[in-house]
């Protein structure tokens, strides 16, 4: 196993205490600091960290929710004074009021750390040079990208997202080695040098990429052609400090998540108990650290799994799969629960499409749901196949998912692409 810096060498009885230590603390913490934490915990029965004895008695403690964030707002589960507060980041949530949270210095201090331990998880030195392809203002991502450079001793190069003409020039004119990044954006951007023929001008070795659910075809595609050493994919969100939560190493079996900064467990969202270990759920997330805005078991909405047992590559950190969806991506058609990921799936099995899709919902004047599935075709598969490949898209869809889509097979590069984050389903039915 490498020899890391800033990833701390521990074992598993280490990380146990180091978690039990740290939830005592946060439920000590939020009980002095918050109104709302104190009043959640004396229903449960818990007056100081004194009373959890171990991790088991995670379930004894409430779920804090979206709705929890929201209706605190501007300043939800504040629990340090506000002249404690050097930071405010939100989500990039449009409907309804943001979720806004505070940040001390300690609490910024620990968002650098954070992302700089996936930096160095992903190979990076102070040789390298970041080009940063991520929002940047109350969104944490930019900024968490430029604290992690900045905790390293990498170079970033803080373009923002978009404006892919600057991108192009900087990857030439800089010589950028790493880029932070949707995948979708990683997609594009892989396009626009294959087309301008810059792939022997670029010297770009490595994306981590996150903020959004992508596929192995789409990851494969973008690794091709910008002839990638590796790309890694990033967890995070603004509840978590931000991006930087867990990484998948060189390895690839699972994103490692830092357990001494947060404890996650797996529930089902309907009934919030323990999925079977290995099984996908909700990820409920309790920080360990963080001051200003602490979570307790805080629902993410994020659907994923816990991966049991240690990496190959050696390091403790505990691991979760990537993220599939959320819960609240759930689509009913017919009566059937659709999420997503299900699509990807789906469309992983047949070589001959791109992993490009895009699904379109709507009503009739009768009321009946209808669905239309749209393809992209991969380069080097047979346009005069595209009937026989989207029956047999039709097929999988009825077996895998339990639904009969339109399939429509278009030519590569004719769906939308986007900076951000994706946008592939479309659902005009309300």
């Amino acid at each position: 196993m490498p020899c890391y810096r800033l990833i701390p060498s521990t074992s598993q009885d280490e990380l146990y205490a180091n978690q039990l230590s740290g939830l005592r603390w946060t439920i000590d913490h939020i009980i002095k600091g918050s109104d709302f934490y104190r009043a959640r915990l004396a229903e449960a029965g818990v007056s100081s960290g004194r009373d959890i004895r171990s991790l088991d008695d995670l379930h004894r403690l409430p779920v804090t929710t979206t709705s929890d964030l929201r209706e605190g707002y501007p300043y939800p589960l504040l629990s340090v004074p506000l002249t404690d507060v050097v930071r405010l980041h939100a989500s990039s949530g449009t409907t309804g009021k943001r979720k806004v949270m505070a940040y001390t210095q300690n609490d910024v201090n620990t968002f650098s750390l954070q992302m700089a331990r996936c930096f160095e998880l992903a190979g990076l030195t102070p040789e390298d040079k970041v080009q940063i392809a991520v929002g940047y203002g109350l969104w944490t991502a930019g900024i968490g990208f430029q604290l992690g450079c900045e905790k390293l001793g990498c170079m970033s190069i803080p373009i923002g997202p978009g404006n892919i003409e600057m991108h192009l020039q900087f990857l030439t004119d800089v010589g950028s080695t790493c880029l932070g990044s949707t995948a979708s954006m990683a997609l594009l951007l892989s396009e626009e040098v294959e087309r301008n023929n810059l792939a022997d001008k670029i010297k770009l070795k490595k994306i981590i990429f996150g903020a959004e659910p992508h596929d192995a075809k789409m990851r494969r595609n973008f690794e091709r052609k910008l002839g990638l050493e590796d790309s890694f994919d990033i967890a995070g969100m603004t509840e978590m400090f931000g991006p930087g939560s867990a990484l998948d190493c060189p390895h690839h079996t699972g994103l490692h998540y830092w357990a001494d900064l947060f404890i996650i467990e797996v529930l089902n969202p309907e009934t919030l108990e323990p999925v079977p270990a290995g099984e996908t759920g909700e990820m409920v997330v309790t920080t360990l650290t963080k001051e200003a805005s602490p979570l307790l078991r805080y629902r993410t909405g994020d659907l994923s799994r816990l991966i049991p047992g240690v990496c190959s590559c050696g390091l403790q950190m505990p691991r979760h799969d990537k993220i599939l969806g959320r819960s609240d991506d759930m689509i009913i058609f017919r009566g059937v629960n659709i999420y997503p990921g299900q699509i990807s799936d789906v469309l992983q099995t047949f070589p001959e499409t791109a992993g490009e899709y895009n699904m379109q919902l709507w009503r009739d004047d009768n009321g009946r749901d209808s669905m239309l599935l749209k393809v992209e075709r991969s380069p080097q598969a047979d346009k005069g196949n595209d009937a026989n490949l989207a029956k047999a898209i039709l097929r999988t869809m009825q077996q895998r998912v339990m639904v009969s889509p339109q399939v429509e097979i278009v030519d590569p590069g004719q769906l939308p692409r986007f900076m951000g984050k994706a946008k592939r389903v479309e659902d005009k039915r309300f």
